[in-house]
């Protein structure tokens, strides 16, 4: 009787330069290790709270009361004729995914140091994970819109068939960003401490407390630069319905996340061979 062997031949993992770098069936083929990794995030956010998966709703509402009496009642900020605080949730719903999806996913892979360094698999799977574990507190948070709007009975329009494709361009900036912060968080640890400000910074330049319609109409190209700008603008044309959504604006808006999607896989997976030395 012949003996056979059946050993498989092993496994040659190399670096590939350029484009050929983005393997996106690679992650496919780990996208088990995604759902883990995301499941894991989920339990350690919540681990030894006391009101648990609550705070998805608490803390966007406690700033919509803030927003609400400083920027609503004392500086009589307009809201396009829509109630003051719909108005400004409407806003947070959104940013306050993006905020906390971007903190977590720019901070993911020094997080995972010790998974980095002793495990192969594709580098990319880490932000993204972080990024959907924030899609729960979305969703969670979602609850209370849907009560607000109940409460100032507003009834959604055709509009709101755009609300899969605007929390698809959301988390995707989130993870494009992700890749760009959690990459150089690696190479530079300052980056955690900017993380913080840059998210501050950029939540008041976007229209989250204020409507478009307050900036100049021949400066309104500029908001769209910003990515988050045209998404939170449709966002409450789609669940409020009070405004019509802005084509060109969230059109704008769309093709740069696609281009900081783009740019911060090809820059992640340049610097991915260099995380385990580094990290």
């Amino acid at each position: 009787m012949q003996a056979t062997s059946d050993k498989e031949p092993p496994t040659i993992i190399e670096p590939h330069n350029g484009w050929n770098a983005i393997d996106l069936a690679e992650v496919w083929k780990y996208r088990e290790l995604l759902y883990f990794l995301t499941k894991r995030d989920i339990k350690v956010r919540y681990k030894q709270t006391v009101l648990g998966g609550l705070w998805a709703i608490i803390q966007p509402f406690l700033m919509m009361v803030v927003f609400t009496l400083f920027f609503g009642r004392l500086a009589k900020m307009p809201s396009d004729g829509i109630p003051y605080p719909i108005f400004v949730y409407a806003g947070l719903l959104p940013w306050s995914y993006f905020a906390n999806a971007l903190s977590a996913s720019g901070n993911s892979l020094v997080g995972s140091a010790n998974l980095v360094t002793k495990v192969y698999f594709p580098r990319l799977i880490i932000p993204a994970s972080a990024s959907l574990a924030g899609l729960l507190d979305f969703f969670l948070a979602m609850l209370v819109m849907g009560g607000m709007m109940t409460y100032y009975r507003i009834v959604p329009g055709m509009a709101i068939l755009l609300f899969p494709l605007l929390v698809g361009l959301t988390f995707f900036c989130a993870v494009g960003c992700g890749l760009w912060l959690s990459a150089l968080n690696v190479q530079y640890r300052d980056i955690r401490y900017v993380i913080p400000f840059l998210i501050q910074i950029w939540m008041f330049v976007s229209p989250v407390i204020y409507p478009v319609s307050i900036v100049s109409e021949r400066y309104q190209w500029l908001l769209a630069l910003n990515p988050m700008g045209g998404v939170i603008s449709a966002y409450r044309s789609s669940l409020l319905g009070q405004t019509p959504i802005d084509w060109p604006l969230l059109g704008l808006s769309t093709v740069m996340i696609t281009l900081i999607v783009l740019s911060g896989l090809y820059y992640f997976k340049r610097m991915e061979k260099t995380f385990a030395d580094v990290i």
